[in-house]
């Protein structure tokens, strides 16, 4: 983000085009000053909105002091709030153009309430003092694909818990995870979702905030250590990364602004039948830079060294999981999702 709090007219433009694939450099909640007040720049996308705010404990949740600024015809609104701390819990208000008025966790925030709780955290993800150059100049000069990979796949929620059955936190399992993996012989771990999510039986494979690692083990501070630990020790990781589909919980991406925003309008392409969740609109510029700087963003502030793609096969044919009719084919008749396939493209260029 600029030193001045100001999103910038060529990352607004950027945003809209499709190109801009640092937004959570932009969106989300940012602390920082305004002239010389401390405080948070809250931004988020919602074009067919009537009015935005943002509410939370510090307004008794009302918001109607904190309306924000639309600052772009695409949709996207803006306000700084001085006195904002770090942790404080917060949702956007949102007045729909058909009179409702509806409460959103943050698309792009960075921390969040634990389960059953549901509303984001002003979270700073800058300051974490990393250990791991050596291993990321080794990424540099040896390539994976001359080298022996031995992958170990583990849900951190039931890879191990306490007497009482409680969860182990980031940092604790860092320091039990890293020698058993050193003792077992495996080069990477690949991680089972930890894009915070509502319900522990989806095993994070439905996500509600994308740019927040789940909290039921701690602040993301304490993922990166755990990211760091396992570097400082040479074992790479990986993490499954769920672009294909996300739940229709009311505090999520669902209709984000009162109406089809996330997802696709079209009935025949917006809903996975088998699993009763709505599916990215992949050729709308704004998601396309929602999905590929979440990519980015895993790599950037938490180093992570590679994402498994899930449920792809749902993302490439659009008549997945449904029968003759219920599925709308391509402008070439074909069953291809070929926005899909361009989204999983730029992500490899």
């Amino acid at each position: 983000m600029n030193h001045d709090g100001i999103m910038s007219p060529k990352a607004i433009s950027d945003f809209h085009a499709g190109v801009n694939f640092r937004a959570y450099w932009y969106l989300g909640a940012h602390m920082g000053l305004s002239g010389n007040k401390k405080g948070v720049f809250f931004r988020t996308w919602a074009p067919n909105a009537e009015c935005v705010s943002v509410a939370g404990d510090f307004n008794g949740w009302d918001g109607s002091e904190h309306k924000m600024k639309r600052i772009s015809d695409g949709g996207i609104w803006e306000l700084f709030i001085p006195g904002i701390k770090e942790f404080d819990i917060y949702k956007y208000r949102i007045k729909t153009r058909d009179g409702r008025e509806i409460f959103k966790s943050d698309p792009y925030g960075f921390h969040s309430e634990t389960r059953p709780g549901t509303a984001s955290k002003v979270y700073d993800l800058n300051g974490y003092g990393w250990g791991d150059e050596k291993w990321l100049e080794y990424k540099k000069n040896i390539s994976i694909f001359k080298r022996p990979v031995n992958i170990y796949e583990i849900h951190l929620g039931s890879w191990r818990r306490r007497d009482d059955g409680s969860f182990y936190d980031y940092r604790s399992l860092a320091e039990e995870l890293v020698p058993y993996i050193k003792k077992t012989g495996y080069t990477h771990i690949e991680l089972l979702p930890v894009s915070e999510y509502p319900y522990d039986g989806s095993w994070g494979y439905q996500v509600t905030g994308y740019y927040a690692v789940t909290s039921r083990y701690g602040v993301p501070k304490d993922f990166m250590y755990l990211v760091d630990l396992c570097h400082r020790n040479g074992i790479g990781v990986l993490m499954d990364w769920v672009p294909a589909h996300f739940p229709k919980d009311e505090h999520g991406l669902y209709e984000f602004d009162g109406e089809c925003l996330y997802e696709y309008s079209d009935p025949l392409k917006r809903e996975h039948p088998d699993w009763g969740t709505r599916i990215f609109d992949y050729g709308r510029n704004e998601v396309k830079c929602y999905l590929i700087s979440n990519a980015m963003f895993w790599a950037d502030y938490f180093h992570i060294d590679g994402i498994r793609v899930d449920a792809v096969a749902s993302m490439l044919y659009l008549d997945y999981g449904k029968r003759s009719g219920e599925w709308r084919p391509n402008k070439y008749g074909g069953h291809e999702n070929i926005e899909a396939i361009e989204l999983l493209k730029s992500l490899n260029s």
